[in-house]
């Protein structure tokens, strides 16, 4: 009796395990590449934050009980279009990933966008600005998250305008990101009764703003449009700071803008200083709720929006190659992902357009002043909602080719 019951149990085991192993061998397998800068200008807006984002976001979907197996591996890009090309090929040809996200540095997001397309695998994009990526150089295997250059434009360049900063001058990054959110605020400014009096163009990355302040200081321009963004804008503010531009009656537009920007220049430095961004951690008890999860992961580090947006991105990638049951065809995905509405708890319900541009409002912010903080990352105040059908760029304005026959008159 004892042996057949040991016989029993241990056939049952083997069944068990023997089901155990199908299950496993069902589970369709994703490889999430997480690439941005982790020890550059961007590393603390960016970093190893984008990862935890999308590990929290894997776990929250629940892979094995939606019948996938997602594994997410990281690289940093040094911010250099080469390094990142040398790894987004490795990833897709040898490494097996089937989609890469964040990726600031507007000009390793274009080359990456290239070979996303060439290899047909999914880049969902949070930390590059350019809205080139929804407009020339897009393409059908990209999706634009969090935020654009253009939307940066429309939201500071405006409010700005509005406050009676009529005459501009910028100060910008050399590179695809600078030059787009210039060229995007230029517009917005010339179009709203505004002039552009020059610029000057920094080398990227750049630690010392002096000469370019001063540059900026002497042509009596009503604002500074800073056209850069992480350690570099953080330098630029500073130095601002250091050289009296505010209190002489010039206004600093600090163009692209993240917490972790804010809390690196202080209150003191940083009070009055008016931005766009897609995502605060404080908006509400969702993102708080994400804020607090995520500190325990990244202790004494609040989420930036670009975080958020990998997070949202990721779990919203997820739900298309469920429904799909499949990774492999990257443009099939990313078609998944624009047919089914977006929702999730950082960013609420929205879209993403055909030309893989994601809707949803923005939000412009006010930096608090020492007076008005209630802690040591409570550094934003809301001045407007703006909502998401203003925030973007129209897509008939974008020249996408991808929906040329859409938007043509």
């Amino acid at each position: 009796m004892m042996v057949r019951h040991l016989a029993a149990r241990l056939l049952g085991s083997l069944c068990a395990l023997g089901a155990g192993a199908a299950l496993a061998a069902d589970l369709v397998p994703v490889k999430i590449g997480v690439l941005n800068d982790r020890s550059g200008v961007y590393f603390d807006s960016g970093g190893e934050g984008s990862v935890v984002a999308a590990r929290m976001a894997v776990e929250d979907f629940k892979p094995e009980a939606n019948g996938l197996k997602v594994e997410v591996i990281a690289a940093d890009h040094q911010n250099k279009p080469d390094v990142g090309a040398a790894i987004a090929r490795q990833w897709y040809d040898r490494d097996g990933v089937d989609a890469i996200f964040d990726v600031p540095t507007s000009s390793v997001a274009l080359a990456i966008a290239q070979i996303t397309k060439e290899k047909n695998k999914v880049f969902v994009n949070s930390g590059g600005g350019t809205a080139d990526l929804t407009g020339p150089a897009c393409t059908p295997n990209t999706v634009h998250w969090t935020y654009d250059t253009a939307a940066m434009a429309n939201g500071t360049g405006k409010a700005i305008l509005k406050r009676g900063g009529k005459s501009w001058y910028f100060i910008t990054a050399d590179y695809a990101f600078g030059l787009a959110l210039e060229r995007d605020t230029k517009a917005v400014v010339e179009k709203n009764g505004g002039t552009v009096l020059g610029a000057v163009r920094t080398p990227f990355p750049n630690p010392d703003f002096s000469s370019f302040l001063l540059q900026a200081q002497a042509s009596k321009a009503q604002v500074i449009g800073l056209a850069d963004a992480g350690l570099d804008a953080v330098n630029a503010i500073k130095q601002a700071h250091e050289f009296g531009i505010r209190e002489g009656g010039q206004t600093l537009a600090g163009l692209l803008i993240a917490e972790t920007d804010i809390h690196a220049l202080g209150l003191d430095v940083a009070q009055g200083l008016v931005f766009t961004a897609s995502f605060y951690w404080d908006l509400n008890d969702a993102t708080r709720a994400f804020a607090a999860r995520y500190e325990q992961r990244m202790p004494g580090k609040k989420p930036t929006s670009y975080h958020a947006g990998v997070y949202a991105g990721t779990l919203h990638y997820l739900k298309a190659v469920a429904a799909l049951h499949s990774a492999k065809d990257g443009a099939a995905v990313v078609a998944k992902m624009k047919a089914m509405p977006t929702d999730d708890p950082l960013f609420g319900k929205g879209t993403i357009r055909p030309d893989g541009r994601k809707i949803h409002p923005m939000y412009l912010f006010e930096a608090k002043t020492p007076a008005e903080s209630k802690g040591e990352w409570d550094l934003y105040k809301v001045l407007e909602t703006i909502p998401a059908e203003q925030a973007f760029r129209p897509m008939s304005e974008g020249g996408c080719p991808l929906v040329a026959h859409l938007t043509a008159k």
